[in-house]
């Protein structure tokens, strides 16, 4: 049994950005649209549709949910780490070969769940940024042996480098 799953390697590449994404300009259609999906059957709030209603809001204008994902369509650019490397989500190695690294060769994979962090609201004509990092890496032992937990985060921010959110991922392997 190894002593570590965590290689040179992998220690030296936490840091190395995974990916940047870049969105198209959002458009008051995306946010209503958006709104108008995460709350069927119920009526979306004025607040992301209404722009006479928005203003009189804290936000001043129309907003996005926070929940809303710019890059659920399309996206004007995206800039992988390593570029030819396959994107294969099944794979428990797929974060190191995203990295441009060998990974520790674990059988099995899980979700080890979310944090995420919110900052200015997303308003249209904003151009979202993420920019995908890999984390840190720990272990612990468990009843399956030694588990290995890796952490991405995705900061992403607007045309004026606000932060948007920030969302740091858990993934647990063994």
């Amino acid at each position: 049994m190894p002593t570590s799953n965590i290689s040179e390697a992998m220690t030296t590449a936490v840091g190395t950005q995974l990916a940047r994404t870049v969105s198209h300009p959002v458009s008051e259609s995306d946010i209503r649209k958006w709104a108008l999906a995460v709350y069927w059957p119920e009526p979306a709030p004025a607040l992301f549709f209404d722009p006479d209603h928005a203003a009189a809001t804290v936000n001043g204008g129309i907003v996005a949910p926070e929940e809303f994902n710019p890059f659920a369509w399309s996206v004007a650019e995206h800039t992988p780490h390593a570029p030819d490397a396959p994107v294969e989500p099944n794979n428990p190695d797929n974060t190191e070969i995203q990295a441009g690294i060998e990974g520790p060769g674990l059988r099995f994979q899980l979700n080890g769940g979310m944090a995420v962090e919110y900052g200015v609201r997303i308003r249209p004509g904003d151009v979202i940024t993420s920019a995908r990092v890999l984390g840190e890496y720990t272990e612990r032992e468990g009843r399956l042996g030694l588990m290995l937990f890796s952490h991405t985060q995705d900061t992403w921010t607007n045309q004026d480098d606000e932060l948007v959110k920030r969302t740091i991922t858990t993934l647990i392997r063994y």
